[in-house]
């Protein structure tokens, strides 16, 4: 519960997502407090050390004056007591204001100061006066019994220089200056890493991080500037193998079926003709994959849509496919047109094959920022935990070895692949009404 409890908290708190913020957040605040809590501890010194002082010097002064009227004839005390009050304390000749004993902080240590200052040479009481506020008076006896009492109202405390608020602002706004420059500083190299590696396609030709400033974070630069070689090396291995065992397979497999064709014909040879077309398919599409790891080679250029579309779906239509173009919608937009034929062809044939007919549908964003092709079949759709693992090479959801009815596994891969480097999105999803739906979404580039 104490997990959910604090789960529900930082919810509720909205914690910020980025490292940026939060590292902004983390030294504004702390600095903040620390600055507010040394101000605290000045002021409060402060008024420490000025009430000792005060203190100090209220008892010197009363034990003088008290020593003065003591000395005088009764006659003239009472015109020096106006010379001997003081701003915060006066004196009066006679018994006073009767009253608890003072409970007040600066009452107390008062009075104490004021005993200690006389020495003990009188005999003092103290009380507080009712309904006064912070305020006490001291009574005692001068050598021939007069009584002297000493009021005695604590100050307010010092005020704050009028420049002191301006002064506390500019200094936390010069404390948020330094934390935004100094996270800035921090977060920007993984901002670039961030971009660069974002900008890693399947032509694997990113740009390279700049190898200065900080040592940690030219270390990180060359560091990932050497990874990005290393993938690019690998994969163009691989790539270059898959491709070159590919196209060797085509010559011995042109030799066999052209030995295949003089020979008598007879089942056996109806079928090892069969094997021939399902591996020369096979051949064909794997060099199609190898070749899609350049499909950014080709230019874009400016197209349009509608017509691209329908001269597509005619070609099928020509041959008898059920084929359809629902939505038309003359939009022009810049792509690599070879690149789309291939994704939209292949799109197009996979809904043929396992849903026995395909349709066609543009639609364009609100914001008239991207275009989405959609392909869709009345077939039995694909598993939701496999809509994803269809576009892996060589995987095929049938069982069944027949490449007549599965196909290579290498259709869909060749369209993501292609997609990708194309800079566009390629996705499958059950539609509810029953079969399949492929959406191309493609960004319109500024035409020119």
């Amino acid at each position: 519960m104490s997990t959910l409890g604090a789960t529900e908290a930082a919810r509720a708190w909205h914690w910020p997502r980025t490292l940026f913020a939060r590292l902004a957040l983390i030294l504004c605040v702390g600095l903040a407090l620390a600055q507010v809590l040394s101000f605290t501890l000045t002021m409060t010194e402060r008024d420490d050390a000025t009430a000792t002082m005060m203190t100090d010097y209220i008892s010197r002064e009363v034990a003088m004056s008290v020593a003065l009227l003591d000395h005088l004839p009764a006659a003239e005390r009472a015109h020096w007591l106006p010379q001997l009050a003081r701003r915060s304390y006066v004196f009066i000749l006679g018994p006073g204001t009767p009253g608890a004993p003072p409970q007040g902080a600066r009452s107390t240590r008062v009075a104490s100061a004021i005993e200690a200052g006389l020495g003990g040479r009188y005999a003092l009481t103290s009380n507080a006066v009712p309904g006064e506020g912070e305020r006490f008076q001291i009574h005692l006896k001068l050598s021939d019994g007069a009584p002297l009492t000493l009021d005695y109202r604590p100050p307010a405390a010092l005020p704050l220089s009028g420049w002191l608020p301006a002064v506390m602002v500019l200094q936390l706004l010069v404390v948020a200056v330094c934390c935004w420059l100094a996270v800035r500083a921090a977060t920007r190299p993984l901002n670039e890493l961030a971009r660069v590696a974002d900008a890693l396609g399947p032509d694997l030709k990113a740009e390279r991080l700049v190898e200065e400033g900080p040592s940690e974070v030219a270390r990180a630069a060359r560091a990932f500037n050497a990874m990005q070689e290393r993938i690019a090396s690998h994969v163009a291995e691989r790539m270059q193998i898959l491709a070159a065992i590919s196209h060797d397979l085509q010559t011995p497999i042109t030799r066999m079926r052209l030995r295949v064709d003089v020979m008598d014909e007879s089942a056996e040879t109806e079928k090892l003709t069969q094997d021939l077309r399902e591996m020369e398919q096979l051949v064909k599409e794997g060099v199609a994959y190898a070749r899609t790891l350049h499909g950014a080679a080709e230019t874009p250029r400016r197209v349009d849509l509608d017509a691209l579309l329908d001269s597509l779906v005619c070609d099928y239509v020509d041959a008898g496919a059920p084929v359809s173009y629902e939505t038309r919608r003359e939009v022009a937009i810049v792509t690599r047109v070879q690149a789309l034929r291939r994704i939209v062809g292949n799109l197009v044939d996979n809904a043929l094959k396992y849903g026995g007919s395909a349709a066609i549908d543009v639609s364009e964003a609100a914001d008239r920022a991207s275009v989405t092709i959609a392909v869709r079949d009345g077939g039995p759709g694909i598993p939701e935990d496999a809509l994803e693992k269809v576009f892996e090479p060589f995987f095929r959801l049938e069982t069944s070895r027949n490449r007549g009815t599965g196909g290579t596994g290498l259709g869909l891969a060749i369209s993501r692949q292609l997609a990708v480097a194309m800079g566009a999105q390629l996705t499958l999803r059950n539609r509810p009404e029953g079969g399949l739906e492929a959406r191309l979404v493609l960004a319109r580039a500024k035409l020119s």
